[in-house]
C-alpha cells in the first residue's frame, strides 16, 4: 500500500514537472526535479512531436534541390543571398528540402548550421532573375509570412551589391561580403535610422579614417623635410623642358621651389653661367604669362661646379656694386672689397685686404690724415713719379669740379655721393657742395646768418642743390 501511495506521488511530481517545463516556470521545475532526485527516480525527458510540427518549418514558396527552405527564404529576405546560391549544412549532413529541420536535430535557438555560399556564376542565378525573386519574396513574406512558421523581419533598406548581390545596409561605403564599391548613384534614405551595432561601425570607420588621415599627413611631412633638406627638388614625372624642349625622365630635371616650373639640369646650369643679373631668373615664358620668380642660391650652388659658382659670385657682386647708390671700392690694387656707406662715414676698412681707406680724398692714407697725405704728396712729387701723378689727378678732379678745397683748412675733399652734405675730416667743417662754402655761419650748427642759407624760408641754396641740410 505504501509503495503505490509512493509511486502514485511520484507520477504527481513527473506531471507537475512536465507542466513547469511545458509553461516556462523555472523555479517549479526546480522544485520538483529536486524532489524527484532526493527519491532517486530515474527519469527520461523528450519533447513532443507538436513542439515542433513539420507545417512550422516547411515551406511552400518554391523549392529548390538541396536547399532547407525555411532558412533559404529567410536568408533571401534579411541579407540578399538568393536560395540558389545557399547550401545547408546540418550536422554533417547536406540538407534537402523534403525533411523538417527538426528532423536535423534543430531544436532551440543555438543550434549549430553551416550556410556555403555558390558564386551567382557557378549556381546560374542571372542578375534578371535576382531582381525578380527580390521584387516577389519581399512583399509576400511582408503579407503572409505565417507559411514560414518563422518571424520574419521587415523588408530591410540598403543597396545590392553588384557583384554578389549581398544586400549591405545604406550606410555602408562598400560591399560587406566582396568589397565592391556602393553604387554611385544610390542615396541613403532620409528616414533611414542606423542601429547601436551599425552606429559602433560608422564610428569605427570614421575613426579609422582620421587615423589613415594623420598618418598620411605625418609621410607628408616627413617626405617635404626631406625634400626641405635637399638642395633640388627632382621631378616626380616626366616632362618636357621649356628651354630644349626634350624629354625628361622622372629625377633627371629640377622642379624650381618658388614657381614650381620644371626644367632639365643642363639647361637650367647653362642658365647659370650666362647670367648676368645678381638674381637668376626662372626661364619659363609662354604667350600670355612670363615668371617672375627667381633661382635659390642653394639650386645655384648644386646645378654647377665649384669653379663656375665662384665665377657666378664674381659677377654678381660686380653687378651689385655698379647699381648700389654710395658704393666705393677699395683702392688696394687687384682688391675685391667694396662697400655702401652713409653720408656721416668717412672712412672704409676693406673686409678682404684690410686696408683703410678714405672716402674724403678717395685714398688709402693709414696713420695720416688727409692733409699729412696731401702735404706728403706735394713733397714726393719733385722725386716719386706716382706721387707726383696721384698729386697731379687731385689738381685734375678740383679743375673739373669733382674734388674742392675745404673753405676752413684748403685740403682737397671729394663728394661721396648721395646728398650736397659732406664734413671735412680734418677740421669737422660742414660744407655745401654746390655752392663750395659751409653750410653754417660762425656760430656752427644752426647758425643761418652765413653759409648756403639752404631752405632757409623754403628757398634752396642752389639750383642743382640736392638736399644739403
Amino acid at each position: 500500500m505504501n509503495d503505490r501511495l509512493l509511486l502514485s506521488s511520484l507520477e504527481d511530481l513527473v506531471l507537475q514537472l512536465s507542466a513547469a517545463i511545458e509553461l516556462g516556470n523555472e523555479e517549479e521545475a526546480r522544485r520538483c526535479a529536486s524532489l524527484l532526485a532526493q527519491q532517486h527516480t530515474a527519469l527520461r525527458i523528450q519533447l513532443k512531436e507538436s513542439c515542433y510540427p513539420a507545417s512550422q518549418i516547411r515551406h511552400a514558396w518554391e523549392a529548390r534541390p538541396h536547399v532547407p527552405t525555411c532558412f533559404a527564404h529567410q536568408v533571401f529576405q534579411d541579407y540578399g543571398f538568393h536560395p540558389t546560391v545557399q547550401r545547408w549544412i546540418i550536422g554533417q549532413c547536406l540538407c534537402v528540402d523534403d525533411r523538417t529541420v527538426g528532423s536535423y536535430g534543430i531544436r532551440k535557438d543555438g543550434d549549430t548550421a553551416f550556410l556555403y555560399l555558390l558564386s551567382a556564376k557557378g549556381a546560374n542565378l542571372s542578375e534578371q532573375r535576382y531582381k525578380e525573386d527580390k521584387d516577389w519574396v519581399v512583399p509576400h513574406c511582408l503579407a503572409g509570412g505565417t507559411e514560414t512558421g518563422l518571424p520574419l523581419s521587415s523588408a530591410q533598406a540598403g543597396w545590392s551589391c553588384p557583384t554578389c548581390t549581398f544586400i549591405n545596409k545604406p550606410t555602408r561605403p562598400g560591399c560587406e561580403m566582396c568589397s565592391t564599391d556602393r553604387p554611385a548613384g544610390y542615396v541613403v534614405p532620409a528616414s533611414y535610422r542606423p542601429d547601436d551595432v551599425e552606429m559602433w561601425r560608422m564610428q569605427q570607420e570614421k575613426e579609422s579614417i582620421l587615423q589613415y588621415q594623420k598618418q598620411e599627413r605625418l609621410q607628408n611631412f616627413q617626405q617635404l623635410c626631406q625634400l626641405e633638406e635637399e638642395a633640388l627638388v627632382p621631378n616626380q614625372q616626366e616632362m618636357e623642358c621649356r628651354i630644349c624642349y626634350l624629354k625628361v625622365e622622372p629625377g633627371n630635371g629640377v622642379l624650381l621651389r618658388e614657381c614650381l616650373h620644371s626644367f632639365c639640369r643642363a639647361c637650367l646650369r647653362q642658365l647659370v653661367n650666362c647670367s648676368q643679373d645678381p638674381q637668376v631668373s626662372c626661364p619659363f615664358r609662354d604667350n600670355y604669362y612670363a615668371c617672375t620668380s627667381h633661382l635659390q642660391d642653394r639650386e645655384i650652388r648644386a646645378l654647377v661646379t665649384q669653379e663656375e659658382y665662384e665665377r657666378f659670385l664674381e659677377r654678381r657682386l660686380a653687378v651689385a656694386e655698379s647699381r648700389a647708390q654710395n658704393s666705393y671700392h677699395c683702392r688696394t690694387a687687384d682688391c675685391l672689397g667694396w662697400c655702401v656707406y652713409e653720408d656721416d662715414v668717412n672712412e672704409f676698412r676693406c673686409p678682404i685686404c684690410w686696408a683703410l681707406n678714405c672716402l674724403v680724398c678717395k685714398a688709402i692714407h693709414e696713420g695720416m690724415n688727409c692733409k699729412q697725405y696731401q702735404d706728403k704728396l706735394k713733397s714726393q712729387a719733385h722725386h716719386d713719379a706716382a706721387a707726383r701723378e696721384t698729386n697731379n689727378m687731385l689738381k685734375m678732379l678740383v679743375q673739373l669740379g669733382e674734388a674742392m678745397h675745404c673753405p676752413a683748412c684748403r685740403i682737397v675733399v671729394q663728394k661721396k655721393g648721395g646728398c650736397d652734405w659732406i664734413r671735412c675730416p680734418v677740421c669737422q667743417t660742414e660744407i655745401c657742395w654746390v655752392t663750395k662754402g659751409p653750410r653754417w655761419g660762425p656760430g656752427g650748427h644752426g647758425d643761418i646768418s652765413g653759409g648756403c642759407r639752404c631752405n632757409v624760408n623754403g628757398v634752396r641754396c642752389h639750383r642743382l642743390c640736392q638736399n644739403c641740410h
